[in-house]
């Protein structure tokens, strides 16, 4: 292998444009404007990909913005023109379930793509139902992945739009996560106590996701699907005293144990909610009634509520949160119409 083809994919993406596809373009377009980046699915587009990414779906791939007129054109034209090969890998592969070897330029407008991934033409003027619709991974499709080119910077203006929920928005879906948090904590103790083990450590996981989805919240920051999630999650600058909780209630032989350290990654969690900016009373965590558990402060979640002040939000449905909130149907979440249409619903 060369230095280049060894490389991450997205610096391949990279040169394969400045070299092959973007010469190809201007010699039969002069000055076409366009944009160029690698967006979409890929473990790439996040950075994380290795050697084991290379199996499958791996290779010279990149995203292509054109006005609607040209994007037959321009794809055409690079199925006719481009070369076989480019730093020892082939320009043209079969993706997974597809039987015939295609290049892999993706030609289209940029706002079919958002439409693509989002299920809405326009990322300007959305409302709570359509941020709510969003999935972290769904974003990080459209605003992680490397910008090569942007004529009139209309990919970098729709990636700005979608760089963060509205204030309201974003301490609406905080508040859904202290409410589940409230409502699964002391389950996870009775549960424990009644010698349940099994039962007490599969209500632990699920509390510690949303730790996790929580941490993410609080740093601005769009969560990636499962599987990256914890990849992602270890990066956030302020992540490592509460993954250190994390990791010990994981590996907790007693709910007791389980227990405590998830209270201690609370008392993380709203030490870094308050220095977002958004309302944090205090103490993170109270006993649930006289029983030996404890539960998160609903005063938390109340504060987050009270302080919204926008009226499409503040009548949302206490608790439901966004698509990712109300369901974890794989099926339902990569698909951006039926997840809008889930969220208007309930």
């Amino acid at each position: 292998m060369n230095s280049l083809d060894s490389g991450p994919g997205a610096e391949i993406s990279r040169a394969f444009y400045l070299q092959v596809v973007q010469p190809l373009l201007y010699a039969r377009w002069p000055g076409l404007p366009h944009a160029a980046a690698r967006l979409g699915a890929g473990s790439d587009v996040l950075g994380l990909d290795d050697d084991i990414s290379r199996d499958h779906d791996w290779g010279l791939r990149l995203s292509l913005f054109v006005a609607e007129d040209l994007v037959r054109p321009v794809d055409a034209y690079l199925a006719a023109e481009m070369p076989a090969e480019f730093a020892g890998l082939p320009t043209r592969f079969a993706f997974t379930g597809a039987a015939t070897p295609r290049h892999h330029v993706e030609t289209q407008t940029v706002e079919a793509f958002v439409r693509g991934r989002l299920g809405l033409d326009d990322v300007d003027q959305l409302d709570a139902g359509a941020w709510l619709s969003f999935t972290g991974q769904s974003v990080l499709e459209v605003t992680a992945g490397p910008v090569f080119h942007d004529d009139g910077d209309v990919l970098r203006a729709v990636r700005r739009a979608l760089e963060w929920y509205p204030r309201d928005v974003w301490a609406y879906v905080v508040a859904s996560c202290w409410t589940q948090l409230e409502e699964e904590m002391p389950l996870m103790g009775r549960a424990g106590q009644v010698g349940d083990e099994r039962g007490a450590r599969v209500i632990a996981a699920s509390l510690i996701r949303t730790v996790m989805q929580l941490t993410f919240l609080l740093h601005r920051a769009w969560a990636p699907y499962s599987k990256w999630f914890g990849s992602l999650f270890a990066r956030l600058p302020d992540s490592a005293p509460i993954g250190v909780h994390v990791d010990a209630a994981l590996g907790a032989g007693t709910w007791q144990s389980r227990q405590k350290h998830i209270a201690c990654a609370i008392d993380a969690l709203l030490d870094l909610q308050g220095r977002a900016g958004l309302p944090a009373p205090g103490p993170a965590t109270l006993p649930f009634w006289d029983r030996p558990f404890l539960y998160p402060n609903p005063e938390i979640a109340s504060a987050l509520r009270e302080s919204i002040t926008d009226p499409a939000v503040r009548v949302l449905p206490r608790g439901r949160g966004g698509i990712e909130q109300i369901t974890d149907n794989v099926a339902l979440l990569v698909n951006p119409r039926a997840r809008l249409a889930v969220v208007r619903a309930v």
